[in-house]
């Protein structure tokens, strides 16, 4: 008698454990399905009677995903078994001899959309499965060929973002943890909550297919800017009512979590670093490779001329009339993909921002825009391009409004768009990628880039020398607690002599170049310099001054104004002072192996001549501490020049080099930062 071709599957098995290793999805946990496309998975079949017979017995197997599967728009496939996998296409083949087990393999299609599926054989048997980006495959379109770049831009659960300043870059470290517990569920769950899918998911589903699009979901969705459900809430005011302070995250775990636990409501508060980490993490978790990038003085050129225009008065106070702004850094994120959508050329790092700044076609999101297009002018190539452009090209303009209504261009060096920073792949240090973003200054391609991009202000500057030169110096290791000079230093380089009025002010700052109040300010109405004379005036800035006017971002903005009294030609200087918060210093104490206990032995020593009080460390870690965070509160105010000391005990859970990330918080310093690599044993 001959057989049924249909198979009398009894039980089935999805190796979970094989498959999301072969996947690189392990770290998700090995308890469900979850496999990247266009690369086999492999099932085993139980039969009750009968065998698998090749050429004969038949299977029909369906996959869908979304509310409305339809194949036109690849949200369901149908497909049988062939004589061998199709890698290019939904497939399915035996690969085990005949007989009542059958180990079946079956092939995702390379562009098939990202979401949770079910799959049916012969109409009786299902079960779901997780797909996701494949940055292995080469016929993905985020395919990347370097194991190294992998682990850092997809595996890699920690890493590093720059904040600080241009000329003192700090390092901030950062737990993404995009295969902790949950993050995986919740990171789909911001995509099926975006207004485009809640208006037609079946489109929006199909849309998941596109690397481009979902990145562009991601922008906007991360900011709530648009009352869509959106992740984050950003503020950047003195106080943080009603939420907690951007300085406080040490990963995106807390933020993904809360928003999922609070019916989506977003999370408050947070800033440029926090939005684009988050965006981070959900790139990686999706499977798309991706890095944090800063930009150090950027601009947030509202009215698309490519010029920040600042009108200072005889004082050397900015008036703000306008909201265009220099931020001192600001961070942003870039995903890796091919544009087929584009004019060959333009694959590769694409930028994303999802804080909210400006709106694009009605939402707040920006990008993704090639970083190639950015560095060649290309400024119709989609998304955003202009935007992005100016936040690395605007021109700085200063005025000097004199009390008689007279206005005089000033003199200034200032340039936007410096030292653009990402963590380098497998290593701590910074790796400066500025010359992605433009060509070398002065260079005859930046000047085609201007040409193309239609950048007059900068097409018609003149080199001019002026007679009168301006610089400001820092005295070495300015930490907060220390009363310390800076130093303006003028300088004639004219025949004649000249006499000037300098103002030297300091005030606080914040990050997105926010002006606080005055630190110290010097005005000097009788600076004579002889031809080549050079003065050095120091202005004394006193902890007892600045201590309660600095904001959270620790710095302080340094102007320095130089007019010169008979021409009233002005020439001025600028430059932010880092002030340095201690160092944490961190032990580990016991042997780094999985699921066995460690402690974390924390000490900080109060800079300041006052005491500390309300203080707390809090350690956070990728598989270091659970999923969640760990605080040791202190009960006694710490003196000045004592030292606080916890130890605080955690639980490994995977071997790997790790990021323990420890936060140290208290009354009059705020939130310290610092980390530890520590590498757990098998």
């Amino acid at each position: 008698l001959l057989e049924e071709p249909t198979l009398d599957i009894g039980t089935w098995d999805l190796a979970c454990q094989f498959n999301n290793t072969d996947h690189h999805t392990e770290l998700n946990g090995t308890d469900r399905l979850i496999v990247r496309r266009g690369q086999a998975f492999t099932i085993n079949l139980y039969l009750n009677s009968g065998s698998y017979q090749p050429g004969y017995s038949q299977l029909h197997i369906t996959a869908e995903t979304g509310p409305q599967p339809e194949e036109q728009y690849g949200t369901r496939a149908v497909f049988g078994l062939s004589n061998e996998i199709n890698d290019t296409c939904w497939s399915a083949a035996v690969s085990s001899p005949p007989g009542d087990t059958v180990c079946l393999s079956v092939c995702t299609a390379p562009d098939a959309p990202i979401g949770r599926y079910v799959l049916t054989l012969d109409e009786r048997i299902q079960f779901d499965f997780i797909l996701l980006f494949n940055p292995w495959c080469p016929r993905d379109v985020v395919y990347m060929d370097s194991e190294e770049k992998l682990a850092e831009y997809v595996l890699a659960q920690d890493g590093i973002i720059f904040r600080g300043d241009a000329e003192y870059p700090v390092p901030l470290a950062w737990y993404f943890g995009q295969f902790e517990e949950g993050i995986l569920d919740t990171c789909f769950r911001i995509l099926d909550m975006n207004p485009k899918h809640r208006r037609n998911p079946g489109k929006d589903c199909s849309g998941r297919r596109n690397v481009i699009y979902v990145t562009r979901v991601l922008s906007a969705m991360i900011n709530s800017n648009d009352r869509d459900y959106g992740v984050l809430e950003g503020c950047w005011k003195d106080t943080f009512d009603g939420g907690v302070s951007p300085m406080s995250w040490r990963g995106s775990v807390q933020i993904l979590r809360t928003w999922n636990s609070t019916s989506c409501l977003p999370v408050r508060y947070g800033q440029c670093w926090v939005f684009a980490a988050v965006g981070c993490t959900v790139s990686r978790a999706l499977g798309i490779p991706c890095r944090v990038v800063t930009n150090y003085y950027s601009a947030h050129d509202t009215n698309s001329n490519l010029v920040i225009e600042r009108y200072l008065n005889e004082k050397g106070e900015i008036e703000s009339s306008t909201r265009d702004m220099i931020w001192n850094y600001h961070c942003w994120v870039e995903s890796w993909m091919t544009r087929p959508d584009l004019p060959p050329g333009f694959d590769g790092w694409q930028a994303s921002d999802p804080t909210p700044q400006e709106k694009s076609e009605g939402v707040f999101c920006c990008g993704p825009v090639p970083v190639r297009a950015i560095k060649e002018g290309e400024l119709t190539l989609k998304y955003d391009a202009p935007f992005v452009f100016a936040e690395v090209n605007a021109d700085l303009v200063y005025t000097l409004k004199y009390n008689d209504g007279s206005t005089r261009k000033i003199v200034n060096d200032q340039k936007v768009g410096q030292k653009i920073s990402t963590k380098s792949v497998g290593r701590d240090a910074r790796e400066d990628i500025t010359h992605l973003y433009k060509y070398p200054e002065g260079s005859a391609e930046e000047r085609q880039v201007f040409e193309k991009a239609n950048h007059q202000n900068k097409l018609l500057q003149q080199k001019g020398n002026p007679g009168l030169h301006i610089t400001i110096k820092l005295s070495m290791g300015i930490r907060k607690g220390c009363d310390f000079d800076v130093f303006a230093i003028v300088s004639n380089n004219t025949e004649e002599n000249k006499k000037c009025r300098l103002v030297f002010a300091s005030r606080a700052v914040s990050y997105n170049g926010i002006v606080g109040r005055e630190c110290g300010f010097k005005d000097l109405l009788n600076v004579e310099l002889a031809p080549g004379g050079e003065r050095k005036v120091p202005l004394r800035l006193n902890y007892s001054k600045y201590c309660n006017n600095l904001m959270e971002d620790n710095l302080i903005r340094l102007g320095a104004l130089l007019i010169d009294s008979s021409t009233k030609e002005a020439v001025m200087a600028m430059r932010d002072i880092v002030l340095d918060d201690p160092e944490i210093k961190i032990r580990i104490l016991g042997e780094p192996k999985e699921k066995r206990k460690l402690a974390a032995e924390l000490t900080l020593q109060n800079p300041l001549p006052e005491p500390l009080q309300g203080c707390c460390f809090t350690i956070e870690g990728a598989n270091l501490t659970g999923g969640s965070s760990i605080t040791e509160k202190l009960e006694s105010p710490i003196e000045p020049g004592q030292e606080a000391k916890v130890k605080i005990y955690f639980t490994p859970t995977q071997s790997g080099l790790r990021k323990l990330v420890v936060d140290f918080d208290s009354d009059k310093l705020g939130h310290v930062r610092g980390y530890k690599n520590v590498i757990i044993g098998k």
